[in-house]
């Protein structure tokens, strides 16, 4: 099945062991796999959402088997999850202990606590695809509507990036393959590309990252000294990659080169010679990490 996740990809999406996936599936019925043509278990969009479920109930307090019976009961309308316990309750709209409100108030101190919460009751994957990412998308939609300031917007986004950029010392070890990551110049916004980073890193890929307003001659040099596996560029505007487009030609003439963010396009993938990533951070990097 296109797009199916192996049995790795489904236990960091969902923040659950791949043993404890297999006891689900052998004892209860609870995942229905297809299998790819090389014979691999392969995991829909259906059987992630009865993962959350599953979790959800054993939060309330049901036996495995008892959750598993609840979730396989659920008529399909009902299949899209509820929000994960934890994340329901620190990721909120107007929880007084929410990201979003110690967020808004200013408050980093309250700020870390939440995240401290998260990140140990959920995956890293899980934070930043259930919780980060979505903050921050409604951060930008509430600041271009006059809700927040632009010092509230930049206060969120920096505590979030300095958590992220916590957890990445020494992702360039190892003996993975090796990805290039990079904003254009102008580009400021760098987040997604670093959560990126970080998934991947989990997934044993070495990690060069540039960052934010990267110089293309930089990209370039840094690209043809390290010859990497693969050069990810992002950008949030359009116009950071229509300033570069004979750099970026050039570039994917000698290396793989993927362009992400919402700057990117289909049309303009293909015109440099690149590849289209249309996903957010973590699925981009579970996809990736699974065709290798």
């Amino acid at each position: 099945m296109p797009g199916g996740l192996r049995i790795g990809a489904l236990s960091k999406r969902a923040g659950v062991s791949e043993h404890v996936l297999r006891a689900w599936e052998s004892r209860y019925g609870l995942l229905s796999p297809t299998r790819s043509s090389g014979g691999f278990r392969l995991y829909s969009e259906t059987d992630v959402r009865r993962v959350q479920r599953m979790r959800a109930y054993l939060a309330d307090g049901l036996s495995a088997a008892e959750a598993a019976r609840a979730v396989l009961a659920e008529p399909a309308a009902a299949a899209h999850p509820s929000p994960d316990p934890v994340v329901g309750r620190l990721a909120e709209t107007n929880g007084p202990v929410s990201l979003r409100s110690a967020l808004d108030l200013l408050d980093e101190r309250a700020a870390h606590a939440v995240l401290d919460q998260l990140f140990g009751a959920l995956t890293v994957e899980a934070v930043i695809r259930d919780v980060l990412i979505p903050y921050l998308h409604e951060l930008g939609d509430r600041w271009s509507r006059g809700e927040v300031t632009v010092g509230q917007e930049h206060f969120a986004s920096n505590v979030i990036r300095s958590r992220l950029a916590a957890l990445s010392p020494g992702w360039g070890g190892g003996r993975g393959p090796q990805v290039l990551l990079a904003c254009p110049p102008g580009e400021l916004h760098d987040i997604a590309l670093l959560s990126f980073g970080l998934v991947l890193r989990r997934s044993g890929w070495r990690v060069v990252f540039l960052g934010a307003d990267s110089p293309t001659g930089d990209i370039q040099r840094t690209a043809d000294a390290l010859e990497p596996d693969l050069v990810m560029l992002a950008a949030s505007d359009a116009s950071r990659f229509d300033a570069i487009r004979p750099e970026l030609v050039r570039l994917a003439q000698s290396r793989p080169v993927a362009l992400a963010g919402p700057g990117a396009s289909a049309e303009l993938a293909a015109v440099v010679g690149a590849q289209y990533v249309d996903d957010d951070p973590v699925t981009a990097a579970e996809r990736l990490e699974e065709s290798r």
